[in-house]
């Protein structure tokens, strides 16, 4: 994981450089939505610590893009833009263990219920830090 200041996003594939754009992710070589794109509050991260006390840097969340003052799971079934970007939301991005292995105890706990959400690319482009989400409406079809 590397943290950028901007990422380009292709319709259909993923972020450039990600591991599922490549075919490598852990759940590649099985079809399913939501796998281009994934999305966590960053007022999430605070609450884990303060409830939780277990304390996640951005980075370590294996999160795609950090958010703020948006509820994400109101974007699930709906097209959004960030930047240029258009986005379909499609499902929660329910924590696992497998993030707990790779960071410390706790941390599947903390983020039951605020892991974010995995979203497709619809219309590609670049998403940079400090683009607005902008909803464009229930996705249909």
């Amino acid at each position: 994981m590397e943290t950028r200041e901007s990422a380009l996003a292709t319709a259909g594939v993923g972020l450039e450089g990600d591991r599922y754009a490549k075919g490598g992710g852990s759940f590649s070589s099985w079809p399913g939505k939501g796998r281009a794109l994934t999305l966590i509050e960053g007022e999430a991260l605070g609450e884990m610590e303060r409830e939780h006390g277990v304390k996640l840097a951005p980075d370590e969340t294996r999160r795609n893009l950090v958010t703020r003052g948006v509820a994400l799971n109101d974007l699930i079934g709906v097209r959004f833009k960030v930047g240029e970007v258009v986005l379909r939301g499609q499902r929660p991005a329910d924590p696992c263990a497998y993030l707990e292995r790779l960071t410390r105890s706790g941390v599947l706990k903390a983020l039951m219920g605020r892991g974010g959400i995995r979203a497709d690319i619809e219309v590609g482009g670049t998403i940079n830090v400090g683009d607005c989400i902008e909803i464009l409406g229930p996705m249909e079809g």
